[in-house]
Protein backbone atom coordinates (compact mmCIF):
# COMPACT_ATOMS: atom_id res chain seq x y z
CA UNK A 1 0.00 0.00 0.00
CA UNK A 2 1.35 3.42 -0.95
CA UNK A 3 2.14 5.63 1.99
CA UNK A 4 0.06 8.80 1.95
CA UNK A 5 1.14 12.29 2.94
CA UNK A 6 0.36 13.19 6.55
CA UNK A 7 -2.41 15.70 7.11
CA UNK A 8 -1.36 19.20 8.20
CA UNK A 9 -3.58 18.85 11.31
CA UNK A 10 -4.89 16.13 13.63
CA UNK A 11 -8.38 15.26 12.34
CA UNK A 12 -9.31 13.52 15.59
CA UNK A 13 -8.53 16.62 17.63
CA UNK A 14 -10.47 18.76 15.13
CA UNK A 15 -13.42 16.40 15.44
CA UNK A 16 -13.11 16.65 19.24
CA UNK A 17 -13.29 20.45 19.04
CA UNK A 18 -16.42 20.27 16.89
CA UNK A 19 -17.90 17.58 19.16
CA UNK A 20 -17.33 19.85 22.15
CA UNK A 21 -19.06 22.74 20.41
CA UNK A 22 -22.03 20.81 19.04
CA UNK A 23 -22.59 17.77 21.23
CA UNK A 24 -20.74 18.02 24.54
CA UNK A 25 -17.62 16.67 26.22
CA UNK A 26 -15.42 14.92 23.66
CA UNK A 27 -12.85 13.09 25.80
CA UNK A 28 -14.35 9.63 25.31
CA UNK A 29 -14.99 10.12 21.59
CA UNK A 30 -11.43 11.35 21.02
CA UNK A 31 -9.93 8.49 23.03
CA UNK A 32 -11.96 5.80 21.28
CA UNK A 33 -11.38 7.27 17.84
CA UNK A 34 -7.65 7.47 18.58
CA UNK A 35 -7.54 3.83 19.72
CA UNK A 36 -9.40 2.76 16.57
CA UNK A 37 -7.03 4.72 14.31
CA UNK A 38 -3.95 3.37 16.09
CA UNK A 39 -5.38 -0.15 15.69
CA UNK A 40 -5.56 0.46 11.93
CA UNK A 41 -1.96 1.72 11.89
CA UNK A 42 -0.67 -1.25 13.92
CA UNK A 43 -2.61 -3.80 11.90
CA UNK A 44 -1.25 -2.38 8.66
CA UNK A 45 2.33 -2.46 9.95
CA UNK A 46 2.07 -5.99 11.36
CA UNK A 47 0.28 -7.31 8.27
CA UNK A 48 3.04 -5.80 6.13
CA UNK A 49 5.74 -7.50 8.21
CA UNK A 50 3.94 -10.88 8.18
CA UNK A 51 2.85 -10.89 4.52
CA UNK A 52 6.27 -12.05 3.17
CA UNK A 53 5.99 -15.04 5.52
CA UNK A 54 2.53 -15.94 4.23
CA UNK A 55 0.99 -15.32 7.65
CA UNK A 56 -1.90 -13.30 9.00
CA UNK A 57 -1.72 -11.96 12.54
CA UNK A 58 -4.20 -14.62 13.71
CA UNK A 59 -2.08 -17.43 12.25
CA UNK A 60 1.08 -15.86 13.67
CA UNK A 61 -0.51 -15.59 17.14
CA UNK A 62 -1.44 -19.28 17.01
CA UNK A 63 2.13 -20.28 16.15
CA UNK A 64 3.51 -18.10 18.95
CA UNK A 65 1.02 -19.60 21.41
CA UNK A 66 2.16 -23.10 20.49
CA UNK A 67 5.83 -22.15 20.93
CA UNK A 68 4.99 -20.75 24.37
CA UNK A 69 3.59 -24.10 25.48
CA UNK A 70 5.98 -26.48 27.23
CA UNK A 71 5.47 -29.25 24.70
CA UNK A 72 4.76 -27.30 21.52
CA UNK A 73 1.19 -28.60 21.53
CA UNK A 74 -2.13 -27.56 23.01
CA UNK A 75 -5.73 -28.73 22.88
CA UNK A 76 -7.75 -26.73 20.36
CA UNK A 77 -10.12 -25.69 23.17
CA UNK A 78 -7.23 -24.16 25.12
CA UNK A 79 -5.98 -22.39 22.00
CA UNK A 80 -9.41 -20.81 21.59
CA UNK A 81 -9.47 -19.70 25.22
CA UNK A 82 -5.99 -18.21 25.13
CA UNK A 83 -6.45 -16.53 21.75
CA UNK A 84 -9.96 -15.46 22.83
CA UNK A 85 -11.49 -16.81 19.64
CA UNK A 86 -14.65 -18.73 18.78
CA UNK A 87 -14.01 -22.46 18.19
CA UNK A 88 -14.89 -22.07 14.50
CA UNK A 89 -12.20 -19.40 14.10
CA UNK A 90 -9.61 -21.64 15.79
CA UNK A 91 -10.58 -24.50 13.48
CA UNK A 92 -10.15 -22.26 10.42
CA UNK A 93 -6.75 -21.02 11.61
CA UNK A 94 -5.54 -24.54 12.39
CA UNK A 95 -6.87 -25.83 9.04
CA UNK A 96 -4.79 -23.24 7.17
CA UNK A 97 -1.70 -23.77 9.28
CA UNK A 98 -1.99 -27.53 8.80
CA UNK A 99 -2.46 -27.17 5.03
CA UNK A 100 0.83 -25.25 4.98
CA UNK A 101 2.61 -27.90 7.07
CA UNK A 102 3.11 -25.55 10.02
CA UNK A 103 1.09 -27.56 12.55
CA UNK A 104 -0.39 -31.03 12.77
CA UNK A 105 -3.38 -32.40 14.63
CA UNK A 106 -2.73 -35.34 16.90
CA UNK A 107 -5.05 -37.34 19.14
CA UNK A 108 -5.10 -36.31 22.79
CA UNK A 109 -3.43 -39.11 24.79
CA UNK A 110 -6.04 -39.19 27.57
CA UNK A 111 -9.18 -37.53 26.17
CA UNK A 112 -10.60 -39.15 23.04
CA UNK A 113 -12.90 -36.16 22.48
CA UNK A 114 -10.01 -33.68 22.29
CA UNK A 115 -7.49 -32.98 19.57
CA UNK A 116 -4.07 -31.50 20.16
CA UNK A 117 -2.45 -29.07 17.77
CA UNK A 118 1.33 -29.43 17.55
CA UNK A 119 3.71 -27.01 15.88
CA UNK A 120 6.03 -28.58 13.32
CA UNK A 121 9.71 -27.80 12.82
CA UNK A 122 8.70 -25.81 9.73
CA UNK A 123 6.15 -23.90 11.82
CA UNK A 124 8.75 -23.15 14.50
CA UNK A 125 11.21 -21.87 11.92
CA UNK A 126 8.59 -19.69 10.28
CA UNK A 127 7.43 -18.35 13.63
CA UNK A 128 11.02 -17.36 14.49
CA UNK A 129 11.51 -15.59 11.15
CA UNK A 130 8.13 -13.83 11.41
CA UNK A 131 8.94 -12.74 14.97
CA UNK A 132 12.15 -11.13 13.75
CA UNK A 133 10.11 -9.23 11.16
CA UNK A 134 7.47 -7.89 13.57
CA UNK A 135 9.97 -7.04 16.29
CA UNK A 136 12.17 -5.24 13.74
CA UNK A 137 9.31 -2.76 13.25
CA UNK A 138 8.30 -2.78 16.96
CA UNK A 139 4.93 -4.20 15.87
CA UNK A 140 4.31 -0.77 14.33
CA UNK A 141 4.13 0.90 17.76
CA UNK A 142 6.43 3.81 17.08
CA UNK A 143 6.70 7.05 18.99
CA UNK A 144 6.51 5.65 22.53
CA UNK A 145 9.27 4.85 25.00
CA UNK A 146 9.33 1.40 26.60
CA UNK A 147 7.91 2.94 29.81
CA UNK A 148 5.10 4.57 27.84
CA UNK A 149 4.39 1.26 26.11
CA UNK A 150 4.03 -0.38 29.53
CA UNK A 151 1.73 2.45 30.69
CA UNK A 152 -0.39 2.05 27.57
CA UNK A 153 -0.63 -1.70 28.12
CA UNK A 154 -1.72 -1.14 31.74
CA UNK A 155 -4.35 1.44 30.75
CA UNK A 156 -5.78 -0.77 28.02
CA UNK A 157 -5.81 -3.74 30.42
CA UNK A 158 -8.09 -1.70 32.70
CA UNK A 159 -10.52 -1.22 29.82
CA UNK A 160 -10.31 -4.91 28.89
CA UNK A 161 -10.86 -5.99 32.51
CA UNK A 162 -13.87 -3.64 32.87
CA UNK A 163 -15.34 -5.19 29.71
CA UNK A 164 -15.00 -8.68 31.22
CA UNK A 165 -12.09 -9.76 29.03
CA UNK A 166 -10.33 -11.28 32.05
CA UNK A 167 -10.29 -11.16 35.84
CA UNK A 168 -7.31 -10.29 37.96
CA UNK A 169 -5.94 -13.40 39.58
CA UNK A 170 -3.30 -16.00 39.39
CA UNK A 171 -1.56 -16.97 36.19
CA UNK A 172 -3.10 -19.72 34.06
CA UNK A 173 -1.64 -23.21 34.41
CA UNK A 174 1.38 -23.95 32.24
CA UNK A 175 0.71 -26.43 29.48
Amino acid sequence: MARRQPLPFDPIMRAAELWNERIGPSHTMAAVTSVMRVQQILLSAVDGALRPHGLTFARYEALVLLTFSRTGRLPMRVMGERLQLHPTSVTNIVDRLQADGLVRRIPHPTDRRATLVEITDTGSSLQEAATKSVTAIDFGLNGLTPDEQMQLTALLARVRRAAGDFVEGEAPPRR
